[in-house]
């Protein structure tokens, strides 16, 4: 990581984010395969129950909305892990926090019985949380050094734990029924097929504790972004701070996984994206990781709903092709 800076005032930035994303949070709701009319909205809004009112407001807009958080929440929690750890592969998946919250979501789905719902939550929610804690655990604890932490030993650690993670995942799947097996390759790809806002307000629950703890250490990720021995000697505690970032981003993860499946690259690419737009003030980077992130996963789930209408496509899918290449790119730069 290296410093840019850039004669733009920061909360120019931070405006034309906010800009785009309120732009695809009004238009997005009116593109699929069901074409809309104002007039059934407006009469649906006015109390007169309506299909089109019903479709935008309980399918449609509920949709948008989860992916924009889950998208904004994935690459904020990128942008952190990266600076973290000076290294542009970090995010959720390479330190093996993504794969534990999935084996516990998909723990929670194996067993019915077990289910428990309270308010938005339900026991899908806890186990992924579980998941997460024990991933981030694991990682601590082999990367445990007298006196600090490695940053090398916890990306090595982490990416050891992802490929177990999907190697359980498997075998837990050679035991379910081939219904539960076509859902959890459904839930695999990653996607955001819900009706009504329950799983936005869990999410919201669940996940915005941890990117408010990752926003509140801006000022601490600018020290860290040149050296550790640099933020030692302005006062920041390193190793506080890594164990905050792990705590938020094993929050926001488990939260974005327990509703949307793993999705990838989002956390890895956008970072990136924003540093090469906005420079790297994190006051900046963070919530514009956010903004950008959300706005780009509901570019993409909704290209994954209309692309080959009435048929949808999982957004991670999208995801892959579209973010596989543009990070191949940012490598070529040498970001």
């Amino acid at each position: 990581m290296h410093s840019k800076r850039t004669s733009i005032p920061a909360h120019v930035f931070i405006l034309i984010y906010l800009l785009l994303c309120i732009a695809v949070l009004l238009l997005l709701p009116w593109i699929g395969a069901e074409k809309l009319s104002w007039e059934q909205v407006l009469l649906h809004l006015q109390g007169d129950s309506t299909a089109d009112g019903l479709i935008l407001l309980r399918q449609r807009l509920p949709r948008i909305l989860l992916a924009i958080i889950t998208g904004g929440a994935l690459a904020m929690t990128g942008a952190a892990l990266q600076v973290l750890f000076r290294n542009p592969l970090a995010e959720p998946w390479t330190l093996g926090i993504s794969g534990g919250a999935a084996i516990g979501a998909f723990a929670g789905q194996l067993f019915p019985a077990i289910n428990i719902n309270l308010g938005p939550f339900n026991s899908v929610q806890g186990f992924a949380l579980l998941g997460a804690a024990g991933a981030m655990l694991l990682v601590w604890s082999f990367a445990q050094r007298p006196g600090t932490i490695t940053t090398h030993t916890l990306l090595l650690a982490g990416v050891t734990i992802s490929i177990v993670s999907g190697g359980i995942m498997m075998l837990m799947a050679y035991f379910v029924s081939p219904f539960q097996l076509v859902s959890f390759h459904r839930w695999m790809m990653g996607g955001f097929d819900v009706i009504g806002y329950r799983e936005v307000v869990s999410l919201l629950v669940l996940g915005l504790p941890g990117l408010l703890l990752l926003g509140s250490m801006a000022r601490e990720y600018n020290h860290l972004a040149f050296s550790e021995e640099m933020a030692l000697g302005h006062g920041v505690d390193v190793a506080r701070v890594q164990k905050l970032t792990f705590i938020g981003a094993g929050l926001a993860t488990a939260a974005c996984v327990s509703v949307a499946g793993p999705i990838g690259f989002i956390g890895m690419v956008v970072p990136h994206i924003v540093r090469n737009i906005s420079g790297y003030d994190y006051r900046v980077v963070l919530p514009g990781a956010f903004l950008l992130g959300g706005t780009l996963l509901a570019v993409c789930d909704g290209i994954a709903r209309t692309v080959i209408a009435p048929t949808e496509i999982p957004a991670g899918i999208i995801t892959a092709i579209i973010g596989g290449p543009v990070f191949l790119y940012l490598l070529a730069r040498k970001d």
